[in-house]
């Protein structure tokens, strides 16, 4: 059950930053392109920003959110690089070797 649950909040990690991902990259970068468009940022759109480089600073900051959270959440199930169960976690996954 412990295990179940660990994947469970992974895959719900993984969920967010797909969806802030998506919000940003397709959502500001396109769909509200021209109500951004509307905001000056340094002389630029901010629609044109966040078409051009602010969805890739995002999805780079997900990486990073990413590895923190996932750093502390195999802390939590015991599952991090020292731990032997993150051997058995692997093998659930059918991962072998």
């Amino acid at each position: 059950m412990k295990k179940r649950t660990y994947w469970q909040q992974n895959l719900r990690l993984v969920g967010l930053c797909l969806a802030v991902w998506f919000i940003v990259s397709f959502g500001f970068g396109i769909l509200a392109l021209d109500l951004l468009n509307r905001i000056q940022v340094g002389g630029f759109q901010l629609g044109f920003w966040f078409a051009q480089q602010g969805s890739i600073y995002v999805f780079v900051a997900l990486i990073f959110f990413y590895a923190w959270r996932m750093a502390a959440l195999d802390r939590a199930y015991g599952v991090d690089e020292g731990s032997n169960e993150s051997e058995t976690v692997a093998e659930d996954r059918g991962e072998n070797g």
